[in-house]
């Protein structure tokens, strides 16, 4: 995380909602097909709602059936970060948004091709900008 980015707790919860809060500081969860952007399919792009960093494009998102917003990459400028979770007595691949360390969801390796990978992120994680305002 960058310094630019380092708050406390109480900074992060008066900057976000509660919904955002308890998904990228706490590593919460939306309940699957509740986030307002799983059927966005506007052109545009995807930011981090806890720093405002690019995170991913339109074009590398795709209707997974998985309830949460899927994409085949991130938008290729290595400001997605992965970690191993082992929480949920199972093993995953955390996606953290690498400038500001907050939470967005999971990677795995059942995405279409080329990169055969699906990362499943929390709409509360993101925010969307169509192409015209961006």
């Amino acid at each position: 995380m960058s310094d630019e980015h380092r708050r406390s707790d109480e900074q992060w919860r008066a900057q976000l909602t509660p919904e955002q809060f308890e998904v990228l500081r706490k590593k919460g969860t939306e309940r699957p097909f509740t986030g307002e952007l799983c059927d966005e399919n506007r052109v545009g792009e995807y930011f981090c709602a806890g720093c405002q960093s690019e995170l991913f494009t339109s074009t590398s998102k795709f209707d997974s059936g998985c309830g949460w917003p899927s994409f085949s990459s991130d938008d290729g400028t290595s400001i997605v970060r992965e970690e191993v979770d082992l929480s949920h007595n199972r093993r995953r691949t955390e996606v953290l948004c690498d400038a500001c360390g907050g939470h967005l969801g999971h990677v795995f390796n059942d995405g279409p091709t080329p990169s055969g990978l699906r990362y499943c992120i929390n709409s509360a994680a993101l925010d969307f900008r169509p192409k015209d305002e961006t």
